[in-house]
């Protein structure tokens, strides 16, 4: 089993930003606690805490998770920043400890478009071969080691080499689009 299924007991998010902070130190580049407030008293339901790191820090990020807690993967979200492909790891932590104790975790890595490769978390988190791939043909991010890179959303017959989320050269161009009436 699991050490992280052994523990129960919710954490608090300032536990598990110091926790990271003292493992990975300077591999942090940024780390924000931000409070989600819900109901008619607006009282805080859960925390979300987002991480910035380096792509070459992200599999070491969420081994410490899965050290914290059993981390939930719901999906990666990706956008075409500039010279740079944005891709957001969204997770949750203690999702059965109740209001106001269930931590939400976003790991962001920025990924330089001269070097669109980043390590697969496939075989930590199987379930998020899906969202590798859709990232894949959607932003042209190429994960290493994922053993499945078949198209998710496009059609078979589509250019590989154009990615439908991109604001650049290899995103779509007018042919690709048609007026819907």
């Amino acid at each position: 089993m699991h050490k992280a299924m052994l523990n129960f007991e919710a954490r608090s998010v300032d536990e598990l930003k110091s926790f990271l902070e003292e493992k990975l130190g300077n591999k942090i580049k940024n780390i924000e606690v931000r409070d989600r407030t819900a109901g008619k008293e607006e009282k805080v339901a859960f925390h979300d805490l987002w991480i910035s790191c380096s792509k070459d820090a992200l599999i070491e990020l969420v081994d410490l998770l899965f050290e914290f807690d059993f981390p939930i993967f719901h999906v990666i979200s990706g956008d075409d920043v500039g010279d740079c492909i944005l891709l957001n790891y969204h997770f949750s932590l203690f999702t059965s400890a109740g209001r106001g104790k269930r931590l939400g975790v976003v790991v962001s890595v920025l990924v330089p478009k001269n070097e669109l490769s980043v390590p697969s978390l496939y075989d930590r988190i199987p379930g998020i071969e899906y969202s590798e791939r859709e990232m894949c043909e959607m932003l042209g991010v190429f994960f290493e080691n994922l053993p499945d890179r078949s198209l998710v959303f496009l059609p078979e017959d589509w250019d590989e080499k154009v990615h439908p989320w991109r604001r650049d050269e290899s995103g779509l161009s007018s042919k690709h689009i048609r007026e819907l009436s």
